[in-house]
């Protein structure tokens, strides 16, 4: 299905009151060159158009239909449209499946007279097309004829409504509303916007995922493409997941998941509207960023400090090298003091040609991008003339020593759409506010890190569910021998039915031992386990203590030189299918909530990057004089875990490693407890 046409059409027919004259009045004030034909049943003249009883009565079929009429209506609108080989249609309408069991019956009928035609909506307010001024849109809009921009894609209509007032300079090559996705969902418009030559990057608003592999698929081919995205996916709170079903009938799906996803595909996730947009002018002006070495001047201390404290750990402003510097000294004011970043003062202010040689001489480090803070005086009471030496002078510098370098101000207030505008043109990013301009950067270094890897390979969808013939949990003992006999190193053990046989197992395997009653969750809360036992007569009074809780125990070997533990765990979703959950391990490991989760198939670099972000990461790397922990043993024990789930998706339903004991490095890792459930 081509949505070709309806995304640049040559004719638009328009059907309703208010919204379709809407449509109409934006086209043209944007500039729009088609043909626009308005139904009514009763008016003779809309906007100054001729007005067509019926889609009977239409010339000829149209490109594109705005449908602003009630639900039932809508219906037999589309079965016309159809019928006369439409290219399209967006449906305005509400009262479908958000609106219960009436709506979903509507919205199935609408499915089915719409037959092939390509469709948008219903429940949304449609298309902005500011490359051709084709606005299939029932209200006032804000943006901008443009010649290439972003495209926006949002599961909001009133949140795509208040994008196009952004000030901000961002050129919007396309906005849409996707309302109730009946044919077009979020991967159809990813596809779509991504193969559109004037479109640069992408961005979401996401309230509910698709299938996460159609996804997937998208996004890989906006890769491909060199379309990079950056998004906004709502519903973490409990609350805002309630919005989301009752809006758009749909789940807001796992959010922590959602952040896998959008780690593994290369999808930069913001968290605010305003972080949205300084992405994108990122993204459309600079591209991916290759990594986060900024170079950063200002005239002012104060604002170079805000700026630093608002960096986050994959940011930084490394210092000159010695030749910069040593050039750099020369060519400035003896009172100011080469460094990154750079205090330039006033001393040049509005003197392009030295601005322009100081500002050179900065640049020549290999930043991976750089910033000049200034912050323009409000164009309505104040002169912005002497700006211009700063301005200029940077511009004049990026361009001559090919720097991705973006102006960037405190705060939106002090920047306009005017100088946005102009600096871009230029090839400069122009950003407001510091917080969002940082988060901005930290997305476009976020998308270039995604793309030094190659890409991953399809998700493990599909396997979510629960299996038919229902599920066998296996006892710890049983767990252990089967993560043994998958590369999991597991202590020496035995199983035993008695406090007799407890105390010889002991014997054979040397003290200390640990003691446990097989088939107990939660060992610690109910004195199920008994550790560091160093005797017969203490195994053997530990196991009798314990018999009213089991009737068979597991001996093993106490486990020495353990320096950190995590957790290592399996579960399963309806949406991803199995993932990985790695955490810090310990008693406070559900208060820590110190875990990161991983989509499989997944990667020994992801799980290495997985260890380094948990909170615990300091203290398994050494901390306060203790030796690191054996990290390369963690990671094998981890991916033979990932092994045995992609091996067979549907054969393991849960597992859980806790805790999995680091010893020193060099000296490995061992499964001191294990739970797993399988498939009957």
């Amino acid at each position: 299905m081509s949505f070709e046409r309806l995304l640049k059409p040559r004719t638009i027919a328009v059907f309703g009151g208010a919204q379709a004259q809407e449509v109409i009045r934006q086209s043209d004030r944007m500039g729009y060159k088609g043909e626009i034909w308005p139904v009514h049943p009763k008016k003779t003249e809309i906007v100054g158009r001729k007005v067509y009883r019926s889609v009977a009565d239409l010339p000829d079929s149209p490109d594109a239909a705005y449908v602003g009429v009630n639900r039932y209506l809508t219906i037999d609108i589309v079965k016309g449209l159809a019928e006369r080989n439409a290219g399209g249609a967006v449906c305005y309408a509400t009262g479908f499946t958000e609106a219960g069991e009436e709506g979903a019956e509507l919205q199935e009928r609408l499915l089915e007279v719409s037959g092939d035609m390509p469709l948008v909506g219903p429940n949304c307010y449609g298309i902005l097309n500011y490359l051709d001024g084709a606005m299939l849109w029932p209200d006032q809009q804000g943006g901008r004829r443009v010649e290439e921009g972003v495209a926006i894609i949002t599961m909001s209509s009133n949140v795509g409504f208040n994008l196009t007032m952004q000030r901000r300079g961002l050129p919007i090559a396309y906005m849409m509303s996707l309302g109730n996705k009946l044919k077009f969902d979020l991967h159809d418009a990813i596809h779509t916007f991504a193969r559109q030559d004037r479109v640069t990057a992408l961005g979401l608003y996401v309230e509910s995922m698709p299938d996460p592999g159609v996804f997937q698929a998208a996004v890989d081919v906006a890769r491909e493409l060199g379309k990079p995205i950056v998004a906004i996916k709502t519903g973490r709170s409990e609350v805002a997941k309630k919005i989301v079903v009752s809006h758009t009938a749909s789940l807001a799906g796992s959010d922590t998941l959602v952040s896998a996803l959008f780690e593994r595909l290369g999808v930069a996730r913001v968290d605010s509207l305003e972080a949205l947009m300084e992405a994108l002018k990122v993204l459309h002006v600079l591209g991916p960023l290759k990594g986060g070495r900024i170079g950063a001047m200002s005239t002012s201390g104060g604002d170079l400090t805000l700026l630093a404290d608002a960096l986050g750990p994959n940011l930084s402003m490394p210092p000159l090298t010695d030749k910069v510097a040593k050039n750099l000294q020369g060519t400035i004011h003896e009172l100011m003091v080469a460094a990154n970043p750079f205090d330039f003062q006033m001393f040049d202010w509005n003197n392009e040609e030295n601005m322009a040689a100081n500002f050179t001489a900065f640049l020549a480090e290999d930043f991976d991008v750089s910033l000049c803070l200034l912050d323009y005086p409000r164009e309505d009471l104040c002169d912005q003339s002497t700006w211009a030496g700063a301005e200029r002078g940077f511009v004049r510098a990026a361009q001559q020593t090919g720097t991705k370098a973006a102006i960037l101000a405190t705060f939106a207030d002090t920047i306009s759409e005017k100088v946005a505008v102009r600096l871009m043109k230029d090839g400069v990013a122009v950003l407001a506010g510091i917080d969002a301009g940082v988060a901005g950067i930290q997305a476009a270094v976020d998308v270039g890190t995604a793309w030094s890897r190659p890409p991953s390979p399809p998700l493990l969808t599909g396997f979510g569910g629960q299996p038919a013939d229902g599920t066998n949990v296996l006892d710890e003992a049983a767990s252990k021998r089967f993560l043994a006999q998958n590369g999991v190193t597991i202590p020496s053990s035995r199983v035993v039915g008695s406090a007799a046989e407890a105390a010889a197992a002991a014997e054979t395997l040397g003290y200390p031992v640990v003691a446990k009653a097989l088939g107990v969750a939660h060992k610690t809360d109910v004195g199920a386990v008994r550790l560091n036992l160093n005797s017969a007569v203490e195994v053997s009074a530990a196991v009798a203590a314990m018999s009213a809780l089991s009737a068979s125990f597991l001996v093993e070997k106490m486990i020495d030189g353990v320096v950190a533990e995590l957790i290592v765990g399996v579960a399963r979703d309806a949406q991803f299918g199995p993932y990985l959950v790695i955490g810090g391990g310990g008693i406070l490991v559900e208060m820590m909530k110190d875990s990161v989760s991983l989509l499989m198939p997944t990667t020994r670099e992801r799980v290495n990057l997985a260890l380094g972000q948990l909170k615990c990461a300091p203290l398994l790397k050494g901390f306060r004089g203790a030796p690191p922990a054996d990290l390369d043993a963690a990671a094998d024990v981890i991916m033979a875990v990932a092994a045995m789930v992609v091996n067979d998706p549907s054969y393991i339903i849960e597992l859980d490693i806790h805790p999995l004991m680091l010893r020193a490095q060099g000296q490995g890792a061992v499964a001191a407890d294990a739970l797993i459930r399988m498939k009957a």
